[in-house]
């Protein structure tokens, strides 16, 4: 069984991810103008990334079955995938798209 030291270490390891990948499209929009993230846009996908990872972590800690968690986190991940085409290109052409 996991230790509290473990569990904390992910859930640091979630809040310290956020940050790292929201700086690459930071540091890509420096080099070229091909990005072009507004304030709204970090604020969005740092909320998203975040949710997802404490989704993520909320099913880890709380799903005993294996096959049932990594089902779920598999779900929570497609999810996320399909917010962030839609918020981006507009696939399935919603107010919310991009385009």
């Amino acid at each position: 069984m996991k230790t509290q030291k473990t569990k904390n270490k992910r859930l640091i390891g979630i809040l310290v991810a956020v940050p790292i990948l929201l700086m690459i499209p930071l540091i890509a929009m420096q080099f070229t103008d091909e990005v072009k993230w507004s304030l709204s846009d970090f604020i969005i996908m740092g909320i998203l990334l975040l949710g997802t990872g404490l989704i993520c972590e909320l099913v880890i800690r709380s799903v005993k079955n294996s096959t049932y968690r990594i089902a779920l986190c598999i779900f929570v991940l497609f999810m996320l995938f399909l917010i962030w085409a839609e918020l981006a290109v507009g696939v399935f052409g919603t107010p919310f798209s991009g385009s």
